[in-house]
Parts: C-alpha cells; sequence; structure tokens
C-alpha cells in the first residue's frame, strides 16, 4: 500500500496564489454554534492542528463532534468566532480553497458516492476543478492504488458492499491530494477485516487528520492526540494514550475505555 504526501491540489492560479509552506493546518478560535432553536451545540472551542498531525475528537452522542467537523469544511455556516484552514477563513467566498484543500469524509457514504462507478465517482472533483483529462486519470489511479481498490475501478456503486463504499468514497478525497482529511465516523457498518483496512490506510496517509469516532480503539491505533468534548466545550486536549487510558475521565463524560484496554 503506498503512502501519500500532501500537495497543492490543484493548478489554478488563483489558489496557488493562496498556498503555503504552512499547509495542514486548523485553527478554532472561541467557535460557537447554535441551531435556530438557541441550543447551544458548541460553546468556546479553541485549538490548532499541527502539519500532518493525528487528532482524535472523542464525546458522547450529541457532545457535537459532528458539528464541529461540519463547521470546518463550511457545511453549517452560521457559527461565532474563528475558524480557518490552512489560514483561511472558512467562509462562504473561501469555500472552494477550503474544500480543495481540506476533505470531509461523511458517517453514510452513500451521501458521498453519486454517480454510476468508483471511476466517475473519484475522478468528479479534479474534473470540476478544471484539470486535464489526462491529470485526472493519473489522479484516479493514485487514489485507487492507495487504498489498494483498483480491482474497484468500473464497479458500479449500488452494487458494493458497506466496506468498499468507505474505501471508495476516501478515494474520492485522495484524488483532490488534501493538506486534510476530516473523518466522521469512519468505521461505521464496518465488518473487521475492512476496519482493520481503514485503520491501514489513516496510518498510511501523510496529512493532517482530525477524526471523529465512538470508536476509541481505532481513535488510540491512528491518533497522538485526544480532544474531548463534552456537552459543546473541550474538556481536555492532551496525548492520545493519557486520555483513552484514564478510566474515570471518560466514564464521567459517558464513554468507556478502549475495548483493548479493557481486557487488561
Amino acid at each position: 500500500m503506498k503512502s501519500i504526501k500532501a500537495k497543492n491540489p490543484l493548478s489554478s492560479k488563483d489558489f496557488i496564489n493562496n498556498f503555503t509552506d504552512e499547509t495542514g493546518l486548523v485553527e478554532c478560535k472561541n467557535l460557537a454554534f447554535s441551531y435556530e432553536k438557541g441550543t447551544d451545540i458548541l460553546q468556546g472551542i479553541t485549538f490548532s492542528t499541527g502539519r500532518e498531525e493525528a487528532v482524535g475528537i472523542v464525546g458522547a452522542n450529541g457532545a457535537g463532534k459532528s458539528t464541529l467537523l461540519r463547521i470546518l469544511v463550511g457545511l453549517e455556516s452560521s457559527y461565532t468566532g474563528e475558524v480557518l484552514i490552512d489560514h483561511m477563513t472558512v467562509k462562504k467566498e473561501n469555500y472552494g480553497f477550503i474544500r480543495a484543500h481540506a476533505g470531509y469524509l461523511f458517517q453514510d457514504s452513500d451521501n458521498q458516492l453519486f454517480t454510476q462507478s468508483v471511476y466517475q465517482d473519484v475522478a468528479f472533483a479534479p474534473r470540476n476543478y478544471g484539470l486535464s483529462e489526462a491529470e485526472v486519470d493519473k489522479r484516479v489511479r493514485e487514489a485507487l492504488e492507495i487504498l489498494d481498490i483498483t480491482h474497484l475501478r468500473d464497479k458500479q456503486i449500488h452494487k458494493m458492499s458497506g466496506g468498499e463504499k468507505k474505501m471508495a468514497s476516501i478515494a474520492t478525497l485522495l484524488s483532490m491530494t488534501p493538506d486534510i482529511i476530516l473523518f466522521d465516523e469512519p468505521s461505521i457498518a464496518l465488518d473487521p477485516r475492512n476496519r482493520r483496512t481503514l485503520i491501514q490506510v489513516i496510518n498510511k496517509l501523510r496529512l493532517t487528520k482530525l477524526i471523529a469516532s465512538h470508536d476509541l480503539d481505532l481513535v488510540l491505533e491512528t491518533c497522538t492526540r485526544v480532544i474531548l468534548i463534552a456537552e459543546g466545550k473541550i474538556i481536555k486536549d492532551g496525548p492520545a494514550e493519557e486520555i483513552l487510558r484514564d478510566k474515570e475521565l471518560l466514564e464521567a463524560n459517558h464513554l468507556e475505555l478502549p475495548l483493548c484496554l479493557q481486557r487488561r
């Protein structure tokens, strides 16, 4: 399985002019968000990532994990505070730049895949940005090779298993060679074999990764840092090993030790 290193995803001069050497960075400063009914979902969220850092976002249902990731790629826009991707503010006029540099993996792969075949889905974003057919084909081939799913190239989406769809969904992100990938519950519905493949893939990716998940074993295997969120606030931010081994802290926030640690 090949590894992938983050690089400039586009050939457009407008995007290149905004590209810096300090890529793969996520910054939130006093981020707050609430829906129309007025319920606070996120409050005072402040953190930043390093380049190629792997950060787990953990918390109980309703803690605000998915909402945080959606804000980072502009899928939720009515926030207050400051949110930056590669030093660019996340706002409507910058969505093209943001989504070229930060890929978002939906919980449900059916929300990510919408054409008839894997090739067409993986090729869609590069084509949409006006890359040549030769470059599009190159990116599709490389993305499929990285994930070891070249055999799925022409397979119809509706005939694929949940695990195959998850790998194809990741390929649609890799074809844009992003600096950042945001994974929202990536192991949902995967059997043990596909889950193990997913962990191997995540660990091969040389880019910044934010992984929101209830699968604390996966987070422990893929992340060096964890941000624990409860009721929309950051409760603790620190080394993954430290936080995910703290039984009292996890239980106080409606989580349990990773299964691999419960057996010891």
